[in-house]
């Protein structure tokens, strides 16, 4: 099994979303630049939401267009799409990028979401799980007659903050559903950082299973990826885990930012995502490497936590 682990940076997205501080588009533009310089496999830019929900991140097509003319070789821009509609934005850009800059796919993949729970999929997205799924079906297949991989997100893969534990078997069970539905790639995300190396692993078990041995999409990218928040320091011994299961691709964002604010309760603000960092120094522990030079994700990461004081 290989040994070079895929790294995607969520901090410009995930990251910014959870903070109450409104960054400016240029600004955000700067950290994608700064991220994508250490070499990072795929940025998360931003969420074609509604601004109504999500103001932080109300100005996604700007981004975009600022970050378009420098975009490196090799690297993935992702993006969240919670509806059509969010997806027919993602095309428009990819379309202007194409028209005013000649970058011929600015966007090359798109984000669907949903959660291993109903009172955090009510909470977050208005609906149901299985409403959130029938959301998903006709975007993936548009999506990928646009040339694009589409990831599938399920969060509360452990515990959920409405309805307490989760089983590992219900996870499973939405993953095998989007699997269904034809993504390219499961996101399995431990929203509030319940989460210890058994928990992890059971629920990554039952997943891998589900997989039926895919190691790999039609993309050449790993099908499995793991997002872990360090609410209780247990995150890098879960990565340690999950490596040891075969996990091969992780989500950190750079500084430590965000977290899912529906995740937050009345007197305690959602954690934080597993910096970028403490990934890198667990997977390089491990005897595993990355293609992310270290100095650099720290001057991304020092960048990062300025933006918010």
């Amino acid at each position: 099994m290989s040994g070079v682990i895929r790294i995607t940076d969520v901090s410009p997205r995930d990251g910014l979303q959870a903070e109450s501080v409104v960054v400016d588009a240029t600004k955000k533009a700067e950290l994608v630049r700064r991220v994508e310089a250490s070499g990072v496999d795929e940025v998360e830019v931003s969420s074609f939401v509604s601004p109504k929900w999500v103001p932080q991140l109300g100005d996604a097509a700007e981004v975009f267009d600022l970050i378009a003319p420098t975009k490196r070789d090799g690297v993935c821009y992702s993006a969240l799409v919670p509806n059509v509609r969010g997806l027919e934005g993602a095309i428009v850009v990819n379309r202007d990028a194409r028209e005013k800059h000649g970058v011929e796919r600015l966007i090359d993949k798109v984000a669907v979401f949903t959660a291993a729970s109903e009172g955090f999929s009510l909470k977050n997205t208005n609906a149901t799980i299985e409403e959130t799924l029938e959301r998903f079906a006709p975007i993936i297949p548009e999506a990928h007659a646009q040339g694009l991989m589409v990831r599938g997100y399920i969060s509360c893969i452990v515990k959920c903050p409405f309805d307490g534990d989760i089983p590992s078997s219900q996870v499973a069970d939405v993953a095998s559903r989007l699997l269904e539905l034809g993504v390219d790639e499961i996101d399995l995300g431990d929203t509030i950082g319940a989460g210890t190396p058994d928990s992890i692993e059971q629920v990554l078990l039952d997943v891998i299973e589900r997989l039926d041995g895919r190691a790999l999409n039609d993309f050449g990218d790993p099908t499995l990826t793991l997002h872990l928040h360090d609410t209780f320091g247990n995150a890098g011994a879960c990565i340690e885990r999950a490596l040891e299961v075969g996990v091969r691709s992780f989500d950190g964002s750079a500084g430590g930012l965000g977290g899912c604010p529906y995740a937050s309760t009345d007197t305690k603000r959602a954690p934080g995502n597993v910096a970028t960092l403490d990934v890198l120094d667990v997977v390089g522990n491990a005897g595993l490497t990355t293609k992310v030079n270290r100095e650099e994700m720290v001057q991304a990461s020092i960048y990062a936590g300025g933006l918010i004081g």
